[in-house]
């Protein structure tokens, strides 16, 4: 592959970064896309090592997103309906403001949720909410870390190679 193409992938996975931190864009799905690209257009044994490794960070950061925000709140008491509430409320909020509508829209789902499980205990809710807050946090935190060293384990490949 030629500096253009390489370049261009490399643009590919620093826009999948981002799309870890703006949901919007599906981060990890672009940074697996577009190593899939260049192991397809290299065609060497290293490429493939090269994807196959940042296929397992990547799934393992995928994984971690889910996992733990749902194992957090099993251990706060609360049932995975509420994060189920908390998605809802993440995409109508999306839609509803502007910039700031998806966090926004997601804690208040959560919250709502939460309170209407703990008969309106408004100090318990909000414990449960934050416990919410901080799992997801981490698994964002997680995804992130995976895109970064997927990310980096292909520009080590391209620069020894």
């Amino acid at each position: 592959m030629g500096p253009e193409g390489l370049l261009l992938v490399a643009l590919v996975m620093a826009v999948g970064v981002v799309g870890v931190l703006v949901p919007v864009l599906p981060g990890l799905l672009l940074v697996a896309g577009a190593a899939l690209v260049w192991a397809l257009t290299e065609q060497d044994t290293l490429s493939w090592v090269v994807f196959a490794a940042m296929i397992v960070v990547l799934g393992v950061g995928a994984i971690a997103k889910y996992v733990l925000p749902a194992r957090d709140l099993a251990a706060a008491g609360a049932p995975r309906s509420t994060l189920v509430v908390g998605a809802v409320g993440a995409v109508v909020g999306f839609f509803v403001i502007p910039v700031v509508g998806l966090p926004v829209g997601g804690i208040a789902g959560v919250f709502v949720a939460e309170l209407r499980r703990l008969r309106g205990d408004r100090a318990a809710a909000w414990r449960s909410t934050w416990v919410t807050i901080k799992a997801v946090g981490l698994g964002i935190l997680l995804e992130l870390a995976a895109a970064l060293v997927a990310v980096a384990i292909w520009a080590v490949a391209v620069l020894v190679g």
